[in-house]
């Protein structure tokens, strides 16, 4: 055991990041080498004993897909040692882009990938079946005192629109009002969807035990106020139900002054996109919440640009809490 594990305070500390399209290889720009001189500090910063991470691509450096960019970015840090889980692909390996990754520094006593297993494809029309672009990553990690932290990594649907066929025109370009329509329409359903099929896993968790430490966390692709986000809190105001509230969550994030509460800027706004929402039985173990978003760039001048970030467009979130007994071991 190192000093600095020595000398490690009895707390847990959970983080949350948008790596925005990790990726290597031929033509990928910019390089890894560059995004890693930037994203790694970012990462070594969090001091996270939990990671939860999105957008990380697959590679085809041999069959199946693996997460080669991923291992390169970590290499030389504490986070290469740690147990790992990641989303995958029903014909073996990892996905091909956008791949939620789980990293413990203790062991990982349960995986479970969640699509579509409690909220069955939607249908809008006859011929119209909403599927979810991805699937939501369910880890059980074993603390070092027995208990157990359920970390649920989500990444819901963007609200740009879907897909519609024939509707498009050009990349970002619709031929009509109509099939554009459609197509939020469908983004919609597909974001607030899948934000319930999480919030059903999180009623079984309840279910299953006396105050469970769960936490929800991720890219939601919506606000605070937003549907998606609102389902997953279940908060008594719109439950109207206070005996509920014992199954509500609590989003961390609302404790950051409100200049400092945002994870994405786009065309010069400020939103706050990225969340941590926990049970009540862990918020109550004196969360100390950052959101780390001092160097964060204009995402559309970004994407206007050539190439894609150095860095991330999305600010990682963190939390410690308070732990009781001893410290965690290394």
């Amino acid at each position: 055991m190192t000093e600095r594990a020595q000398e490690r305070p009895p707390t847990l500390r959970i983080a949350t990041f948008n790596l925005e399209n990790l990726d290597d290889g031929p033509g990928i720009d910019p390089p890894l080498d560059a995004r890693a001189a930037v994203l790694r500090p970012q990462l070594l910063q969090l001091d996270a004993d939990v990671l939860l991470l999105q957008e990380v691509s697959g590679q085809p450096v041999r069959s199946p897909r693996s997460l080669a960019a991923l291992d390169r970015l970590i290499a030389g840090t504490p986070y290469a040692g740690f147990h790992r889980a990641s989303t995958e692909s029903p014909s073996g390996g990892v996905l091909d882009r956008q791949n939620l990754v789980t990293l413990s520094r203790w062991p990982i006593a349960e995986r479970a990938q969640v699509h579509h297993d409690l909220v069955p494809p939607l249908h809008i029309a006859p011929d119209t079946e909403i599927r979810w672009d991805r699937p939501l990553l369910h880890t059980r990690i074993s603390l070092p005192d027995g208990r157990s932290l359920h970390a649920l990594n989500l990444h819901l649907r963007a609200p740009l629109a879907a897909h519609v066929p024939g509707g498009k025109i050009g990349p970002f370009s619709w031929g009509s009002v109509d099939a554009w329509a459609r197509g939020c329409l469908q983004a919609a359903v597909k974001r607030a969807g899948q934000a319930l099929e999480a919030r059903l896993l999180v009623e079984r968790l309840f279910d299953a035990e006396p105050d469970p430490w769960i936490v929800v966390s991720g890219d939601f692709n919506a606000e605070t106020a937003e549907m998606p986000t609102r389902l997953l809190l279940a908060d008594p105001a719109d439950t109207g139900n206070n005996a509920l509230v014992g199954r509500s969550l609590v989003a961390l994030e609302s404790t950051v002054p409100a200049h400092r509460r945002y994870s994405v800027i786009h065309a010069g706004r400020h939103v706050l996109l990225d969340h941590l929402l926990v049970s009540r039985a862990l918020a109550h173990r004196d969360p100390q919440v950052r959101i780390h978003n001092e160097a964060l760039d204009d995402e559309l001048v970004g994407y206007a640009g050539a190439g894609g970030p150095l860095g991330s467009y999305h600010a990682p979130l963190s939390v410690a809490f308070t732990l009781d007994g001893a410290a965690p071991s290394p």
